[in-house]
């Protein structure tokens, strides 16, 4: 234990007087750190055994609301801590990563398998219909109950003991696995040299491959990486085949190299302990395990799901496919399709039949305005205002943040926007929270941030983004309302904390609004014209929102199959992660020329922790409720209808986990969904 001079001047233990409260990001050093941890737990510890040891009788005020009090300290530095090692993370943090996911692994069971305080839980929970609890206390106590029990409290000594290794184990794991897939992104770089190199590539993408050379002191050359905005593009526009090539294969095999950052052995490893932890709680897969707490309740129900979806987007897959090969062999080009070549030929083909490329639409997409755009989106619909805040304690330089206030005025909570690529961020795009709100310790405002892996203009010129990329800042930033709206008392309930397959509905929800034309309008605007994006454009840009359609669903059901089938196993003792990811996309069908858009070596959402484990369908199953959801505000006449957005208001976006979802999404929309508006969405519709 580290002396108590030294905590008194840790950072992640004193008052943070700063700006609403935010983390003194600058004073926080890696040291700092591990003996934050240690203090953090030893006073939960604390708290958590004199709520198991008392000798009062269990009441709700002091066993669920004490639990509820205890670990404000680890949820202080946890929450700096786990941001950080996702967005601007670095070898030392690393190694603390490394060191501290078993610990705190070993302190959730300390909690959540402690007989005693089970018991008290328990006793609460067999007599709830008599305690007189408010509907949030009685939703509390079952989520708690419920936690309790899939955490292992009921079971033996024996029992516990193994299960506390498991998960204890699969932490590490989950951290390796991460932490190899960042290794392979960072240190893979595709050097461009000479004019034939730079072949078919635009302004835009050539200024940021020329920022990620200089970057990594590469002056006056250009660099494709690993990071989606950089690699997509590249296959997009290079007209280098075998560039495009070399660059694919790098990118659809990270993780997957047969060296020290290689994570199949990982992968077996955690499914055979994510089976065995299945079956030590009673069932008889991790599948079964993992869905009876979720909307969809059953894999059989999840499976029904993916192959409604999945026979219509293969069939438009393969037109897609037919036409971008009689578009190559119309072009002389003597060729099959490949996984490298479906990017190149599809912007040609949309081209073609949209007059539509990216090179066109890009510069009415400024980053800056694309906020604006999503910012304006939460004040017509909830009223809220953005104020940015010039003076803050920042961990990057590149980071931004607003002060958000009702439309009375009143502080609703703080929202950092983390957008551009580094070799410090992990890929992909997240939300999360360095404080969640609630409101049993007093009137606790969030602070939410949104991390993405755009790339950076050159200097003084502003980011540009894809119409992907639109869509996926308008996601996020769903999100982000999700958590900044929040207005529970319970941090449990709070916000994001809902069923994986639900807390996809208010970000996909979102992305609706991005193609309102009253919004494009207003802030797709040239970058060097100003102009709004033409009429015209507007609507060839939305009569090719469909296009690809089929490519996007079959990539990404592709990797919800995998993830489903594999967690629904009996079992997997010599689990060869190749052998059945290729045997599981051949018995769907899988088309050559399409890969899953996370593969199984790489499988961050599945594999760097527990949270999408048999979950990737989630967005699937979010999608049939956000696209019924839009039809309600389209039914109306209005895409801000007031009503509607009210609803939305008080049953999504701020009621956290108040309601089993289902009930959640009947008090808004009056009934449940069916696949319909999905498959109309995605232009599948038969």
């Amino acid at each position: 234990m580290a002396s108590s001079a030294n905590l008194s001047s840790n950072p992640l233990l004193v008052a943070w007087n700063t700006p609403f409260g935010l983390p003194p990001f600058e004073s926080v050093l890696p040291e700092h750190y591990r003996p934050a941890f240690d203090q953090a737990l030893a006073e939960q510890q604390a708290e958590i055994t004199a709520i198991a040891e008392s000798v009062e009788e269990p009441s709700f005020a002091n066993t669920i609301e004490a639990l509820e009090r205890s670990g404000a300290s680890m949820k202080r530095v946890g929450g700096v801590f786990f941001n950080l090692a996702g967005s601007h993370t670095n070898d030392a943090i690393q190694a603390v990563e490394r060191e501290m996911a078993p610990i705190l692994a070993k302190h959730r069971n300390s909690i959540f398998m402690n007989e005693a305080l089970y018991k008290r839980v328990a006793a609460l929970y067999d007599t709830r219909d008599s305690l007189g609890l408010s509907a949030e206390q009685a939703r509390v106590l079952d989520r708690y109950h419920t936690i309790f029990v899939r955490a292992g409290a009921k079971l033996g000594p024996d029992e516990k003991k193994r299960l506390a290794a498991i998960t204890e184990r699969l932490a590490s794991l989950g951290t390796q696995f991460s932490q190899n897939v960042l290794a392979d992104e960072k240190s893979y770089q595709l050097v461009l040299e000479s004019e034939d190199d730079l072949a078919g590539l635009p302004s835009f993408l050539r200024e940021a491959a020329q920022q990620a050379a200089e970057e990594r002191g590469l002056k006056g050359k250009y660099v494709i990486t690993l990071s989606r905005s950089s690699i997509e593009p590249f296959l997009q526009f290079s007209k280098r085949r075998d560039l495009r090539e070399q660059a694919f294969k790098a990118w659809a095999s990270r993780g997957d190299n047969n060296n020290e950052t290689d994570n199949k052995a990982i992968i077996a490893e955690m499914a055979a302990l994510r089976v065995e932890r299945a079956k030590l709680l009673g069932y008889e897969t991790f599948a079964d395990f993992k869905l009876s707490d979720t909307m969809a309740k059953t894999p059989d129900a999840v499976l029904k799901l993916l192959n409604d979806v999945w026979a219509p987007a293969r069939a438009r897959a393969q037109e897609e496919r037919d036409d971008l090969q009689a578009l190559a062999q119309s072009q002389g080009d003597n060729i099959v399709i490949e996984p490298w070549d479906w990017r190149f030929y599809s912007d040609q083909v949309r081209l073609a039949r949209h007059n539509l490329d990216e090179a066109t639409i890009k510069p009415y997409f400024q980053l800056d305005r694309i906020i604006e755009a999503s910012f304006e989106t939460a004040h017509r619909l909830f009223g809220l205002s953005f104020q940015e805040l010039k003076d803050f304690p920042k961990y990057h330089p590149d980071i931004r943040a607003w002060q958000v206030l009702d439309a009375s005025g009143n502080h609703v909570g703080t929202f950092i926007g983390d957008y551009f690529a580094r070799s410090s961020k992990r890929s992909g795009a997240w939300m999360s929270a360095f404080r969640s709100q609630e409101k049993l310790t007093g009137d606790v405002r969030p602070i939410i941030v949104n991390v993405m892996n755009f790339a950076k203009g050159s200097p003084g010129e502003p980011s540009l983004l894809s119409f992907d990329d639109a869509r996926t800042l308008f996601h996020e930033f769903g999100h982000g309302l999700h958590g900044l709206l929040s207005n529970v008392t319970y941090p449990l309930l709070a916000g994001t904390a809902v069923s994986t397959d639900f807390v996809e509905l208010p970000s996909q929800l979102y992305e609706h609004w991005l193609s309102q034309p009253e919004i494009l309008r207003r802030y797709a605007t040239h970058y060097r014209t100003g102009a709004p994006i033409p009429e015209e454009l507007l609507e060839r840009l939305m009569g090719a929102r469909n296009f690809n359609q089929g490519f996007s669903t079959v990539e990404y059901l592709a990797s919800a199959f995998v993830d489903l089938e594999l967690h629904r196993r009996k079992d997997v003792s010599d689990l060869d992660v190749s052998a059945f990811e290729k045997e599981t996309l051949e018995k769907i069908g899988m088309p050559r020329q399409i890969i899953m858009r996370h593969r199984t070596p790489h499988f961050l959402h599945v594999f760097s922790g527990d949270g999408y484990s048999s979950g990737y369908y989630s967005y699937l199953w979010s999608e049939v409720l956000d696209a019924d959801a839009f039809v309600a505000f389209e039914e109306t006449g209005d895409a801000f209808n007031k009503d509607m957005a009210e609803k939305l208001k008080r049953f999504i976006y701020s009621a956290g986990n108040l309601r089993d979802p289902a009930e959640a999404y009947t008090a808004f929309r009056g009934r449940l969904p069916t696949a319909d508006a999905l498959l109309a969405k995605r232009g599948l519709a038969a």
